[in-house]
């Protein structure tokens, strides 16, 4: 098989793997008793099994190997080390997790291990060590935003679907072929979770895929970064709606003198839930955002080049004025429509 035909086939097989992978996590979180109850703090009234990003990161830790070695392969080998090391040190953390909860300090530790294992490999290709603490910040800031974004039904497999596919149209636009095959070899493996976790969801994702997400959506920004540092701008927008989301809500806790770092149920798409929405409606009101706002103003912030500032700025301006108004409707009396 030619090349082009391997790099289509790879993404491919992604999807068909974490299909199969996550249907028999079903089961295997039903032996194991694996099971998210119902609760204050949660936003699902039945018993649901959790771990089904477990078929996320098998597939992608099956087959990245294939998107960073087959030629043209355009990553050092010590990135291309880094970036799978990094996902299984993240992805084995969230799965003990899962299955045992695991204390704070040795998780951060782990995925901070994972980072800067990430951060070293590109300072060994070239990349200034000064800014080694600043992806150290947003690496591990990803990885828990994306944990603490993982609440309803469908939510994070979805923007996980939006980002990858924006993270895999602007790597291809660099010919950065590498980044684009894994950026699908993760979407497709996120559309194969998705099927079973869209609403009424039969799995979770789990902390294993939700740190994996997160940490593949740093790894993957910070490398396209690198290459060119004004492509920070349309990354950054595509992931507007939930940077704001969480940025918003823990601000709002840290202001108000709670215990920031505690489950909770005040992210905006939980206050939705709460006040009468469905998960599905609140899935499809994110979804219609990513296509309406955020991905014409990173197409704009990707054309603007070294000006994609603006857009960007724009689009979390935008989100932020939508977040506080629906926030306060739902602080109302009554339902709120979406």
């Amino acid at each position: 098989m030619d090349v082009p035909g391997l790099a289509l086939l790879i993404p491919l097989l992604s999807f068909l793997l974490s299909m199969l992978i996550v249907w028999a996590a079903i089961g295997y979180a039903h032996r194991r008793g694996m099971l998210d109850q119902p609760g204050q703090r949660r936003s699902h009234t039945t018993p649901t099994p959790r771990g089904g990003g477990i078929g996320i990161v098998v597939a992608a830790l099956v087959l990245l190997p294939a998107c960073l070695i087959v030629p043209p392969a355009q990553l050092p080998p010590a990135e291309a080390a880094a970036l799978w090391l990094g996902l299984a040190m993240v992805a084995a953390t969230g799965w003990w997790d899962d299955h045992r909860p695991l204390p704070v300090v040795p998780r951060l530790a782990v995925q901070s291990l994972a980072v800067l294992g990430m951060g070293a490999a590109m300072v060994g290709s070239g990349m200034p060590v000064l800014w080694l603490p600043l992806l150290l910040l947003a690496g591990v800031g990803s990885i828990n935003l994306h944990n603490f974004m993982d609440g309803i039904d469908g939510l994070l497999a979805q923007q996980a679907l939006f980002v990858f596919a924006g993270t895999a149209a602007l790597a291809a636009d660099q010919s950065a072929w590498t980044l684009a095959d894994t950026s699908l070899v993760l979407m497709l493996a996120c559309l194969g979770f998705w099927l079973f976790n869209r609403p009424p969801a039969r799995i979770f994702m789990g902390d294993v895929g939700s740190g994996a997400v997160g940490f593949m959506v740093f790894a993957l920004a910070a490398l396209l970064w690198r290459d060119r540092a004004a492509l920070i701008w349309p990354l950054a927008t595509l992931s507007a709606s939930f940077i704001t989301d969480a940025g918003l809500t823990l601000s709002v806790r840290i202001w108000r003198g709670r215990r920031w770092y505690s489950a909770h149920r005040e992210h905006l798409y939980q206050w939705l839930v709460r006040k009468g929405a469905t998960h599905r409606q609140v899935g499809i009101g994110y979804a219609a955002w990513n296509l309406v706002v955020c991905a014409p103003l990173a197409a704009l912030a990707w054309r603007e080049s070294g000006n994609g500032w603006w857009p960007c700025l724009a689009a979390y301006g935008l989100t932020a004025a939508a977040w506080t108004r629906l926030k306060r409707r739902c602080l109302r009396r009554g339902p709120v429509r979406i």
